[in-house]
């Protein structure tokens, strides 16, 4: 954590993914520049809003299953965003009090927000690392002093591998991360795409890139697919957010799908 006398230097000029997805999903911790880029995006593609809303109620009803069927205890949630609903420790710990989490992001606002992040059930534990994706030892090290890498470690990474644009660069990074947790373990990821709505999304993505931060990239599933070698994946595969174990009582009928696809791996 951060010395609290050397509060973290935050650019409100400039807009952040953390922020703007925040302000999808009905958030108040984003700045005026945050909310002008999401509205532009929004204006051209209002599914953006569904979209964000969409990932955060797959990582819930991936987490309690991990947590209920799987009996996962420990969590390295990657790209944590700022705290809303259903955040991974409230989901884990509400079904196994004991359970310890571990947030990365790299996000100031993120990092001075990090104390409602560490709220921790008594029994379980919380931590939180300010690191970058683009250094997996870093996470790994320093996740090393809340988690116990010889037992299984749920590592979520949702809508977050879209910022890394170098594709060779994103599957290593995942490799990295997975190498270092033990059989058992499970990666749970989600990803933009373009397969729904083809060149509105690809629009979308121009105009994010212009105005907002960091830049996304869109794969196709059978490229989010790939994030996932080595890994056996669970029913029903690589399919979009809404589509993946959905809840009966949420979704009053067939699941509109949207342009992020998400899949859940265990290790062998």
């Amino acid at each position: 954590m951060t010395d609290e006398s050397s509060p973290p230097l935050i650019d409100t000029t400039v807009s952040h993914s953390a922020r703007v997805w925040n302000y999808w999903l009905g958030g108040k911790d984003c700045y005026p520049v945050d909310r002008e880029v999401g509205d532009k995006v929004a204006e051209m593609y209002p599914d953006i809003v569904q979209l964000a809303r969409a990932a955060r109620s797959f990582l819930t009803r991936a987490v309690r299953y991990l947590a209920g069927t799987a009996g996962i205890r420990q969590y390295l949630d990657i790209g944590t965003g700022l705290p809303t609903v259903n955040n991974t420790h409230e989901v884990a710990q509400s079904i196994a009090p004991a359970s310890r989490i571990v947030y990365v992001d790299n996000d100031p606002l993120v990092l001075a927000h990090a104390r409602a992040l560490l709220t921790s059930s008594p029994e379980g534990v919380t931590d939180y690392i300010d690191a970058d994706l683009r250094d997996p030892e870093r996470i790994l090290r320093e996740a090393a002093r809340t988690l116990d890498f010889t037992e299984p470690i749920a590592i979520t990474l949702i809508a977050i591998l879209h910022h890394i644009t170098d594709y060779d660069q994103a599957r290593s990074i995942v490799n990295r991360l997975m190498e270092a947790v033990p059989s058992g373990s499970y990666l749970v990821l989600s990803h933009s795409t373009n397969v729904v709505y083809g060149a509105v999304s690809d629009e979308a993505v121009g105009r994010w890139n212009k105005f907002g931060k960091p830049p996304v990239i869109l794969r196709s599933p059978a490229q989010i697919a790939r994030f996932f070698d080595g890994l056996v994946l669970l029913d029903p595969g690589i399919v979009s957010t809404p589509r993946w174990r959905p809840d009966v009582s949420d979704i009053g009928g067939d699941p509109r799908e949207v342009d992020q696809f998400c899949g859940v791996g265990r290790k062998p």
